[in-house]
C-alpha cells in the first residue's frame, strides 16, 4: 500500500432507513475497546460471512442493459470505489452503504455447485453469463476464496459462454481457463480504468490495483487471445473527465478492442455519500462537481429512467459523448461488436435438459 494511501472509499457508515429495519449496536469488540482507550479510532477489519445462496444466476429483463443474466460470488467489494452503484444493496442486509459495503463482505462458496446444478435444469436456453456487474468477481478476497474461478471451471467445463467486468490485474491468473475459452468464442473481459491519475485513482478506488497494473492485464489478456475491452465507467465531471482521450489511447495501444463509457449515476445512498467524499477530497470543486452531475441527470442527483440513466442528458452529457466517440474513432476503439458462442453449450452429464 502506498504512502498516504486511503484506507477505505467511504468517509461514512450510516446505516441506511428505507427498509425501516431494526437498530443495531455496536458489538463491544474487544480490540475497539482498546482503541477507544488509547483514543484512537477504531481498528476496521474485512470480515468475510459466508452466504448460503439457493441460486446463483440473476436474471434481469432491464431494456437497456445487454445481457439477461448474471452472476455475482461476493457482496460487497472491498475496492471502495465511491461511486459504486451496488453499494445499496448492503441496505437489504441492514448494514450502512458506506464502511460496512466496504469491509463486511459475503461470499458464496456453493456458488460453482449451484450453477452446474441451474445449466442442468430442464429448458436451460444458454446465453452468455455476465461477471462483474454488481461487485468485483476479482477483489482481494477471492485469492483466497476462488469462487469466481470456480464457476469459470463449470463454464469452460461445458462450452458456455461468459464476460467479466473487472477493475482488477487478478482476472489474468485464469488465464489458463480464459484463454482456450476464447479461442472458441466463449469470452471477453472487460477492465475498468477510470482513471490514469495515481493520486486520483487511489482516492476514488482506493482498494483497486494501480492502473498501470490494469493496462499491464490488458495487453497480457490481448496477447493470450481474449478478447479485452476497456470500461470508462463511470466519468466523474471535473474530477475524471478530462482524462478521457488518454486513457481510450492507453487502452488501445494496450490492446483493446473495443471501448465503452458512462457518466456518474448516484443511486439511493450513493449520493449522500459522494457529496461526503467530495467534501473531504476535493472541498475547491465539490459544488460545481454536484451542479454538472444535476445537469446531466436531469436536475437530480441520479436519473433511474431506462436508457437516459446510462446516457444522461443536456450539453455536458453531449460534451461527454461526442469527445468519447472522437476519440474512440481515432484509436480504432469503435469498430468491434462483442458476439459470444452459444451454439458450443453441453449440459451437464446426467442433466434433465439431455434427456428431451
Amino acid at each position: 500500500m502506498a504512502k498516504n494511501r486511503p484506507v477505505r472509499g467511504a468517509t461514512l457508515n450510516q446505516e441506511s432507513s428505507r427498509f425501516n429495519l431494526p437498530a443495531r449496536e455496536a458489538d463491544g469488540d474487544w480490540l475497539d475497546a482498546r482503541a477507544a482507550l488509547d483514543d484512537a479510532p477504531p481498528p476496521l477489519r474485512t470480515t468475510v460471512t459466508v452466504e448460503r445462496a439457493r441460486t446463483i444466476i440473476t436474471r434481469n429483463q432491464s431494456p437497456d442493459i445487454a445481457f439477461d443474466r448474471s452472476i455475482n460470488p461476493y457482496r460487497g467489494c472491498e475496492h471502495g470505489c465511491i461511486y459504486c452503484f451496488a453499494r445499496p444493496t448492503h441496505a437489504y442486509l441492514d448494514l450502512s452503504p458506506g464502511l460496512d459495503f466496504e469491509s463486511r463482505l459475503f461470499a458464496k462458496p456453493d456458488a460453482p455447485a449451484l450453477l452446474r446444478a441451474e445449466l442442468g435444469k430442464r429448458g436451460y436456453v444458454c446465453r452468455p453469463i455476465a461477471f462483474g456487474t454488481n461487485t468485483d468477481p476479482y477483489q482481494p478476497i477471492e485469492a483466497e476464496w476462488r469462487i469466481t474461478r470456480g464457476c469459470i471451471e463449470v463454464l469452460a467445463e461445458h462450452d458456455h459462454p461468459l464476460t467479466i467486468t473487472t477493475k482488477s490485474n487478478r482476472v489474468t491468473r485464469d488465464l489458463d481457463l480464459l484463454a482456450p475459452m476464447a479461442r472458441k468464442g466463449l469470452a471477453a473481459v472487460m477492465i475498468s480504468v477510470t482513471s490514469l491519475d495515481p493520486k486520483i485513482a487511489m482516492t476514488v478506488e482506493p482498494r483497486a490495483p494501480h492502473p498501470e497494473k490494469r493496462l499491464a492485464a490488458m495487453r497480457q489478456l490481448a496477447d493470450a487471445g481474449v478478447p479485452v475491452f476497456v470500461s470508462l465507467a463511470p466519468v466523474i465531471p471535473q474530477v475524471t473527465d478530462h482524462e478521457i482521450e488518454h486513457i481510450l489511447e492507453r487502452a488501445a495501444e494496450a490492446g483493446a478492442r473495443t471501448a465503452f463509457f458512462l457518466p456518474v449515476r448516484l443511486p439511493h445512498e450513493v449520493a449522500p455519500l459522494f457529496r461526503a467524499w467530495l467534501d473531504a477530497h476535493f472541498p475547491d470543486r465539490a459544488g460545481k462537481v454536484m451542479a454538472t452531475i444535476q445537469s446531466i441527470r436531469g436536475g437530480r442527483d441520479n436519473d433511474p429512467n431506462w436508457h437516459t440513466r446510462f446516457r444522461g442528458q443536456g450539453p455536458w452529457a453531449d460534451l461527454l459523448r461526442t469527445r468519447f466517440r472522437m476519440a474512440a474513432k481515432r484509436h480504432g476503439l469503435d469498430r468491434e461488436v462483442l458476439r459470444l458462442r452459444t451454439d458450443l453449450f453441453r449440459p451437464p452429464a446426467g442433466a434433465q435438459g439431455e434427456l428431451f
